[in-house]
């Protein structure tokens, strides 16, 4: 099985779980989103991990793609923005700022308890190219491959980043 639908079915982008903590992260940002959109986008904006064969190689990199041609479908040019801007690669390969579902999709991480996420992606996986991807954006400690470690400093690295973001982003 390919990573990114291990991750999907039973890791860090697990189809249920991740788009619940989604809604919460949300609603601690920017109030409950009532705009049923909002839930369509939290539940498919990162679907296009089935069958990535990496997290944020070639393959992973692309996964807003189908969330985004999704509510863009569905909802129009504005929605499919919306989903594709939740990733930080694509907001600057099109030149435009971050959605705020990019600022909610990274506290949703960083909410996600520490005993729930770290046995996830161990068991998909993920957790070696989130460790060995981690060297450029978290603290030293993380390359000592130990994943409680890693997920310390990739939670405080994302609730820092959203706390300088969260208000920068476009509007819904």
């Amino acid at each position: 099985m390919k990573m990114g639908t291990k991750s999907l079915l039973f890791g860090a982008h697990q189809f249920v779980l991740h788009p619940m903590l989604l809604a919460l992260a949300w609603i601690m940002l920017y109030g409950f989103p009532f705009d049923l959109r909002l839930w369509f986008a939290f539940f498919c904006h990162d679907l296009g991990y089935w069958s990535a064969t990496d997290m944020d190689g070639p393959s992973g990199e692309k996964h807003p793609e189908l969330g985004a041609k999704i509510m863009g479908f569905l909802f129009g040019q504005r929605w499919y923005d919306f989903t594709i801007l939740h990733s930080r690669s694509y907001a600057r390969k099109m030149g435009k700022p971050v959605s705020r579902l990019c600022a909610a999709d990274k506290l949703a991480t960083a909410i996600t308890p520490i005993w729930l996420y770290v046995p996830m992606v161990c068991l998909t996986g993920e957790i070696t190219e989130y460790i060995r991807e981690a060297t450029g954006f978290v603290s030293v400690a993380s390359v000592t491959g130990d994943p409680v470690v890693w997920f310390r400093d990739m939670r405080r690295y994302n609730l820092s980043w959203v706390e300088k973001n969260k208000g920068l982003t476009e509007p819904t």
